[in-house]
């Protein structure tokens, strides 16, 4: 009989502490410099943020294949692949972008291979995230599960802020734009090595039912890992409802999920285009083009104020004025609509960084409002299809809406910033006419 809780020691936690902060501040950084490497290149925008497109697709296949297999593997072996992967593809990242940016490939040729070496993290990378979640499931009681996954799920919001904080310093003499890469690539070395040196084998003994996260482009991203509500003891958690035959299957036109869904879709393309388009928005308002490295100081201070904006919203205003998921949905999109039109305006780096925190904060109140609401909407034994639905949803809109929206923006500012402003304010529309409102 236990005398105590079971938890994990402070050294494990701090190393899958580690594995989620070196990663989502690694992509980040990544994302405040390629603005600036793209101009550098003479690549058109809308071909650097492709080059995303088929990462971020791999990552919303492949994760859940990780996630069951780490039940075979153990999470130890996953959350090393995970990391491998993240090492792998920064280091051949890197190494591709100095080579071109040096004169010895071309532009073109250049940007293919970076997609190709990106996809090495779509890849590999998924692993990660749900065997750090499993494996702290399995070693910490009932007590003691909601505090150490809320511990794990921090790292990834704090990378989110540190990553556009640190790249414009990693900017060394020698290195320059290739910096954050380099040491990025370091840093995930010396976490592979503590990893496999420090943390204990695994022998797993129940499934890894945890939420798979989504792609990791900033803190909205879905920085947060769910307990899954588990009972009994760390190695006696309750397997997976079992699928009987003929039994319904949830669709995504099921009545029920249909208006949480759609404001999901609204919502997360408008937030994925202007994710897209604000790193290129600053070089242009900044007059930055021709110093393209001078960009990544002011790409970073604005991606880092809605990184800290969104973590406030999940992590202050929700749970403080104990917002429901139709209010949370309402008033996100509410502020994301306000918080555009500065930044489609704005012509100095204040303005638009306020209104890109306010943006930021309001789709940091949109995403858990709809997928807090989407999952109210359905009965406990549909709760498994339903996380999947919303799982493909978060990630369906970092596809391609990142890269539509630069091609918008080319063509004509104005338009990009009407779809955007059209997406956000539909969503609210959703929210008001077609969902049911929070119960008292």
């Amino acid at each position: 009989m236990m005398d105590g809780p079971v938890r994990l020691p402070r050294e494990r936690m701090a190393l899958l502490f580690a594995v989620m902060l070196v990663t989502a501040a690694g992509n980040t950084a990544m994302q405040s410099v390629m603005p600036s490497i793209g101009t550098r290149l003479g690549i058109a925008d809308v071909w650097v943020s492709l080059a995303y497109s088929w990462s971020a697709l791999l990552w919303v296949m492949l994760a859940p294949f990780w996630a069951r297999r780490s039940d075979r593997r153990g999470r130890k072996a996953m959350m090393a692949l995970g990391v491998c992967g993240f090492i792998l593809s920064f280091a051949l990242c890197g190494t591709v972008l100095h080579f071109g940016l040096e004169g010895a490939i071309g532009a073109g040729l250049t940007m293919s291979l970076f997609a190709i070496a990106r996809s090495f993290y779509g890849t590999f990378g998924s692993a990660a995230p749900p065997a750090v979640q499993a494996y702290v499931a399995s070693r910490t009681d009932r007590a003691e599960r909601t505090k150490a996954l809320s511990l794990v799920a921090s790292s990834f919001g704090l990378g989110t802020v540190l990553g556009p904080a640190l790249a414009p310093l990693m900017i060394l003499p020698g290195l320059g734009l290739m910096g954050p890469f380099a040491i990025f690539s370091l840093l995930g070395g010396i976490v592979l090595v503590l990893l496999r040196t420090r943390l204990p084998d695994d022998d797993p003994r129940f499934a890894a039912r945890g939420e798979v996260m989504s792609y990791p482009f900033n803190a909205s991203s879905n920085p947060r890992i769910v307990e899954d509500h588990p009972d009994g003891s760390p190695d006696e958690l309750p397997a997976a409802e079992p699928q009987h035959q003929g039994a319904d299957r949830l669709r995504w036109t099921d009545r029920r999920l249909r208006p949480w869904l759609a404001a999901g879709l609204t919502g997360g393309h408008a937030q994925a285009m202007l994710l897209g388009v604000i790193g290129f928005l600053l070089l242009d308002r900044l007059g930055l083009r021709g110093d393209p490295d001078a960009g990544a100081g002011p790409v970073g201070l604005v991606l880092m104020a809605g990184a800290i904006a969104t973590l406030l919203a999940q992590w202050g205003l929700i749970p403080m004025l104990g917002l429901g998921p139709r209010v949370s949905t309402l008033w996100g999109m509410g502020l994301a609509a306000i918080g555009t039109l500065p930044v489609a305006v704005g012509k100095d780096l204040h303005t638009i960084a306020v209104g890109f925190a306010i943006a930021s904060l309001g789709f940091g109140m949109f995403r858990p409002g709809f997928t807090s609401g989407a999952s109210l909407a359905v009965s406990p034994a549909e709760q498994g299809q339903s996380a999947g639905i919303i799982a493909s949803v978060n990630g369906a809109a970092y596809i391609a809406a990142p890269a539509i929206g630069v091609s918008l923006y080319n063509h004509s500012q104005w338009l990009a910033w009407g779809v955007i402003e059209a997406l956000t304010i539909g969503a609210v529309l959703i929210a008001l006419l077609a969902m049911e409102k929070d119960p008292a």
